[in-house]
């Protein structure tokens, strides 16, 4: 009895940092402060195609280098001025999106409004993954981002919080989640029921102006339920990645890396996205 407490105990001690922080469970590889591919040339001119800037908000526990490790680039091909930040950790450390998210939010509004001057753009685009797709709606409902944005792209974004099945009240009870918060205040803005996510939700999950999009996918074990990522609203659409590729089997990491997601993204920004169909076995070509 004693071993499988220990052991159940042991289960939860890993987990549960790991599904507040709404990210990977490996450490981040890239080098923070690095560039991904394709980003953050701050001579790019938007196109008549692309006029609008994007802007990449990378989730909790992560950071821009190893989020975007493959969209970037691909939307850099695609002929977008493409831009990435660090938010929310410590200048050059390879864990970000930590701290304090209306903190978090300022720190994306000084960066938006760095990229459109810049750009000379009046408006950007915004994908975010995680937290990442969820944040940015602060900065648009409490901070004027609502003027700045044109879309936001929220890839599984945490927009309603995670119970992470359970597991949060269970860490609770055995006191982890209150250790994980402490270190990562983020984490804990995060959970179903959270004072943030009250305020952020009061009075409607959207705001007048930017149109929301968001990619779900059934298979999520880190914000749970999945259907927690949906936004209500009239200018909100939800779709869930299963229902236009039945086999896509990837969850809020790998979805990161997922071609489908890449495509769902690179449609989501053309003037007339989202649209489909995509092809599930070749989305990219």
């Amino acid at each position: 009895m004693r071993f499988t407490r220990l052991r159940s105990w042991a289960v939860i001690a890993a987990a549960v940092p790991a599904a507040l922080g709404l990210a990977g469970t490996a450490a981040p590889a890239a080098h923070a402060e690095t560039s991904p591919q394709g980003a953050n040339d701050w001579n790019c001119k938007p196109s008549f195609p692309h006029p609008r800037p994007v802007v990449l908000v990378h989730g909790t526990f992560e950071n821009m280098a190893f989020n975007w490790q493959k969209l970037s680039p691909a939307l850099k091909k695609a002929g977008y001025c493409v831009y990435a930040l660090n938010y929310g950790g410590p200048k050059d450390g390879p864990v970000q999106g930590i701290g304090d998210i209306p903190t978090s939010a300022g720190e994306l509004a000084a960066f938006v409004d760095r990229v459109t001057a810049s750009t000379g753009a009046s408006k950007v685009d915004i994908v975010g993954h995680s937290q990442g797709g969820m944040m940015p709606r602060y900065y648009m409902k409490f901070l004027g981002g609502a003027a700045k944005v044109n879309k936001l792209v929220g890839v599984v974004p945490s927009n309603h919080g995670t119970n992470m099945s359970g597991l949060v009240e269970l860490g609770a009870l055995l006191g982890i989640t209150q250790a994980v918060v402490k270190a990562a205040p983020a984490a804990g803005q995060q959970i179903v029921g959270s004072d943030f996510l009250k305020k952020l939700n009061e009075g409607g999950d959207t705001v007048p102006g930017p149109t929301y999009i968001v990619l779900s996918t059934k298979y999520d074990e880190v914000v749970t339920p999945y259907t927690s990522e949906f936004l209500n609203g009239s200018n909100a659409q939800n779709v869930l990645l299963q229902d236009k590729c039945a086999n896509d089997t990837n969850a809020h990491v790998g979805i990161a890396f997922d071609p489908v997601m890449i495509k769902f993204v690179l449609n989501s920004l053309d003037v007339w996205g989202p649209y489909w169909p995509i092809d599930c076995a070749n989305p990219l070509g």
